[in-house]
């Protein structure tokens, strides 16, 4: 294409100096200067020639002039390049103060001021020197407000400042436009510092400049929803808010989770058991489960404890769920049943809950060694290290607590597991 252009130039520049030389031809004009009593007459074509030469005659000169000056410039330049790049590959590699000092070398250069200083602080601030690299932003702000208000923002979020952040970030907001990165760390310190639902209103943005890949767009958008629901001040705002929570997200086991805890908290057990109940049903999640199993109780929960033994048909071997049973059985008062749920929910590797449950029931009846065992393997499971086996559990009750039922198929055979 550029072959084209450059071809349709140049027959457009003949055709117009053809176009003059005949208008010349047909009348050379008359050109006259007078100067201290001469006069100079010639054609129109010879005194713009004189002209044109005139002045590629001055260009030349000054170039001449100025060329020790902008040698002097690109030598400079060309330095501060090399320092910019030799800043940002030892801030790279962790050398704080000669990344510095090459940067802020290179800040001197007005066209890398911008991110020389903007490096110049993250150097000070790995360095552990504040004063120094608020200094450099306090720098950086007299030619980028932005950009320094992006990075001190940055840096009170990874302090733990969050109030500071989001106050910050309002303020840019309302004075500037809010580039993706800003919007990003605007989401985040909203959201950490208890303003979910702001937050949330900034999610289409943050969704249209794309500064997040998809997948880690939608863990954020499940956090927040999960954060609006921890929020809630009561029973009402929580239904608001689980109300206004968009119901492909309804089924996510961390906002699922989020609501079902604080549910609890608010005396909303049964809406928060039924919505636990209504995912598992439609698919079954082992964190899912571990909710269902802290939810408060009522002694007398027939509805839950249906619903448990109905799961335990397809899911024998969920720690989670056994747990389940264990304390449903545990508030009836049959510490019998609970046992054996609990001594097979730790053959199915469940931790250290389970442990301190069968502690609790060995303290309630009064034997004290076996309790002490459970709340010492509880300890050792937090800790990374494998439990003690009990004492007084044989070859039997080990078998009986790792059996499964078996599933077959419509021929008898048994079936596969997935599980």
């Amino acid at each position: 294409m550029k072959p084209f252009r450059s071809l349709l130039f140049w027959l457009l520049l003949a055709a117009l100096g053809a176009l003059g030389a005949t208008l010349l031809l047909a009348d050379p004009g008359l050109v006259l200067v007078q100067i201290h009593g001469r006069e100079i007459d010639t054609s129109v074509a010879v005194a713009v020639l004189a002209l044109l030469i005139g002045f590629a005659l001055l260009v030349l000169a000054w170039r001449l002039l100025t060329l020790p000056m902008n040698a002097w410039r690109g030598r400079r330049q060309r330095r501060s390049r090399v320092r910019l790049s030799g800043g940002l590959v030892a801030l790279h590699e962790g050398r704080w103060r000669q990344a510095e000092e090459h940067l802020l070398y290179a800040a001197a250069d007005r066209g890398l001021r911008v991110p020389a200083l903007l490096n110049a602080a993250r150097a000070a601030w790995a360095r552990g020197d504040r004063g120094t690299a608020a200094a450099h932003l306090r720098a950086l702000a007299e030619v980028d407000p932005v950009a320094a208000a992006l990075a001190e923002a940055d840096a009170a979020l990874a302090a733990g400042r969050e109030a500071e952040a989001a106050a910050n970030l309002d303020a840019l907001a309302q004075q500037a436009a809010m580039p993706p990165r800003g919007q990003l760390l605007r989401v985040q310190a909203l959201a950490a510092c208890g303003r979910a639902r702001e937050a949330w209103g900034l999610l289409g943005d943050l969704r249209t400049s794309q500064v997040l890949p998809p997948d880690e767009f939608a863990a954020l958008e499940r956090r927040l929803a999960a954060r609006i629901l921890r929020e809630a001040g009561d029973a009402n705002a929580l239904a608001d808010a689980w109300n206004a929570t968009p119901r492909a997200l309804r089924s996510d086991p961390l906002v699922l989770a989020a609501y079902a805890e604080r549910a609890g908290a608010t005396g909303m057990q049964a809406a928060a058991a039924a919505a636990v109940g209504k995912a598992l049903d439609a698919g079954w999640d082992e964190s899912l489960a571990a909710v269902y199993a802290d939810l408060p109780r009522s002694p007398k929960d027939d509805l839950r404890l249906g619903a448990a033994e109905t799961w335990l048909r397809r899911h024998d071997r969920s720690p989670a769920l056994l747990l389940t049973l264990a304390r449903l059985e545990r508030d009836r008062g049959r510490t019998a049943a609970a046992l054996d749920y609990l001594h097979r929910a730790l053959a199915q590797g469940a931790g250290a809950e389970a442990w301190e449950e069968l502690g609790a029931i060995h303290a309630d009846r009064g034997e004290s060694e076996p309790a002490r065992q459970c709340l010492a393997n509880a300890l050792r499971v937090l800790r990374g290290k494998p439990p003690m086996a009990l004492p007084g559990r044989g070859l039997h009750e080990r078998i009986h607590d790792e059996a499964v039922a078996e599933e077959r198929d419509e021929h008898g055979m048994p079936r596969l597991r997935s599980e």
